[in-house]
């Protein structure tokens, strides 16, 4: 959960500026996304194989 405190004489805009940005760091955002639909367990396999396809990939190349 975010949570902003409204500092003194802020501007709306201001905040909500702070806000916007306090939700995309925390990663609010992509979980909304993500939990938008239903997503079959195979699916989530599926793609959490290809991301540690990918790592391991990027790491053999840079040669770590």
């Amino acid at each position: 959960m975010v949570k902003l405190l409204v500092r003194d004489r802020e501007t709306i805009q201001e905040a909500v500026r702070r806000f916007r940005k306090l939700v995309e760091r925390s990663g609010l955002k992509k979980e909304m996304r993500r939990r938008e639909f239903y997503e079959k367990p195979s699916e989530t396999k599926r793609r959490s194989r290809q991301r540690a396809e990918r790592r391991s990939r990027r790491m053999r190349l840079l040669g770590i």
